[in-house]
């Protein structure tokens, strides 16, 4: 069988998370898939990215190391690069690009000014909510997607929708969750829990990021309130954004965050930590998106404090639940988790950390 070449473009921490086994897998199934992974520097702080790839034993074949800018000079800088970088080591049989975040875009439009076939890991997921950024790259890198991976049946329905080939569309399931199963025994073995002083299931998980709850004074407020009132019966573990920070400055706020006994705040975390986390929290507060899916898989109730999600699968079948930035309403959601009243939810179809696999055997077998 002809070898095939095969290039994976990967820009932030979440499109690290969904590419770990790709290697591995090809070296073990697929010999003849040539992977080189390059990452464009999206997230370029050690933090950001050089402790994950340290976790994960995933170390790029090439860097583009684009500049902080804005999403503009990012996406041309990043289809600069590659272009030069391609120049040079060879036109790949496909380019695969993870997500929806400014480097998924960018390679997509690279591939398809330069005539390269396109693989969209995580296509067909829909918020419709247009005033995201990460909606416009789906829909854009979908329009020029030859080759759709999808994690969820609502892909499916999306794509087909939107006029595209039934032909090329997969259900593969979650590569997401195939990093979760790969690492399961150094998720377990995290000593975070030591390290924060919390004990199992005494604790709140918090991730709060998004601009409409923390960039308004009146939002952050509410956020301030509902911490108030969740730390009255639990430590709450607030992995804290640096903007979040700065805007809590800038609000007279932040105080009110640093007097708060109960509340731990983190800098951003390694992945075994706050996989751990995850796992052994009571509950989860969001306004993010993957630890949507990492909450379902691990079946913790996860309340998420926006008015849409791209990933329905976690609420209808899943242990996450959408919610307005009502208090009263959050209260009474923390009150069924606390009385056992909360729906269990249930781990999604091929949700079984063989995503990766069913995705390389689907290149390997297409035309």
């Amino acid at each position: 069988m002809k070898d095939k070449k095969i290039y994976i473009l990967i820009g932030t921490r979440p499109n690290f998370i969904k590419v770990t086994q790709f290697k591995k897998c090809a070296v073990n199934l697929y010999p003849n898939l040539k992977i080189s992974i390059i990452h464009t520097g999206q997230h370029y702080d050690e933090k950001m990215a050089d402790v994950f790839f340290k976790q994960f034993n995933l170390i790029p074949d090439y860097y583009l190391n684009i500049s902080p800018a804005s999403a503009n000079k990012q996406i041309a800088e990043i289809m600069i690069k590659l272009e030069d970088l391609v120049n040079d080591i060879g036109k790949p049989d496909l380019l695969l690009v993870p997500g929806d975040v400014n480097s998924t875009l960018a390679g997509a439009l690279f591939a398809n000014k330069s005539g390269i076939k396109l693989g969209h890991i995580e296509a067909g997921l829909r918020s419709f909510d247009k005033t995201m950024p990460e909606e416009h790259n789906r829909i854009l890198t979908d329009n020029i997607t030859d080759l759709f991976f999808l994690t969820e049946p609502s892909g499916m329905k999306h794509l087909k929708d939107e006029g595209k080939d039934d032909s090329k569309i997969y259900f593969v399931g979650n590569t997401m969750i195939d990093t979760m199963v790969a690492f399961e025994k150094e998720i377990e073995t995290s000593s975070i829990l030591n390290s924060l002083g919390i004990n199992e299931s005494k604790f709140v998980l918090m991730t709060m990021h998004r601009p409409a709850t923390v960039d308004n004074k009146v939002e952050f407020e509410k956020l301030i309130e509902l911490i108030d009132y969740v730390s009255i019966n639990y430590k709450v573990v607030f992995a804290i954004h640096p903007r979040t920070i700065k805007n809590a400055k800038e609000f007279g706020l932040y105080d009110k965050i640093t007097n708060n006994k109960n509340l731990i705040c983190t800098e951003p975390l390694d992945y075994f930590s706050f996989q751990k986390l995850v796992k052994n929290c009571s509950f989860i507060l969001t306004d993010s998106g993957g630890i949507q899916e990492e909450s379902t898989f691990r079946q913790k109730p996860c309340l998420t404090l926006r008015p849409n999600t791209e990933r329905p699968v976690t609420v209808t079948e899943g242990s996450n639940t959408l919610l307005s930035f009502d208090l009263e309403i959050v209260k009474n959601h923390i009150s069924m988790i606390e009385k056992g009243s909360y729906k269990k939810g249930k781990v999604p179809e091929l949700w079984d950390g063989k995503a990766t696999e069913r995705i390389l055997k689907t290149i390997v077998e297409s035309k």
